[in-house]
């Protein structure tokens, strides 16, 4: 089983995609890089939040997201739909730094893809 992360914005309809990515697929663990909680995603146990402030320089997200990022895999599908470039760019940064392999999934007619 693959661990989700995915960045969230606060556009409703591209929080309303990764909420249906999570309802989609029996993810090992979903890691949420986001400004607030959000309540249209679902409420699972293996789901947990990153807090970030957006106003904070783009080395200093990475490098708090790569400190919180606990994954015990190889690689990890990523999602990055919702976010900012800038929120995006630091969850990127934080998962090549600490070696971590990327599928790009979105949800599409077909159900969840790799893109």
């Amino acid at each position: 089983m693959t661990s989700l992360i995915a960045s969230l914005g606060n556009e409703k309809a591209t929080i309303a995609h990764v909420a249906e990515l999570i309802k989609r697929e029996n993810w090992e663990k979903i890691i949420l890089v986001s400004e607030t909680k959000q309540a249209e995603i679902p409420q699972k146990p293996n789901v947990e939040y990153i807090l970030i402030n957006p106003n904070n320089m783009l080395s200093e997200l990475a490098e708090d997201i790569r400190k919180k990022i606990k994954i015990d895999d190889i690689e990890v599908a990523l999602n990055i739909i919702s976010g900012s470039g800038k929120i995006n760019m630091a969850v990127l940064s934080a998962l090549l730094k600490l070696g971590l392999g990327i599928r790009l999934v979105a949800l599409t007619k077909e159900g969840i893809k790799e893109i």
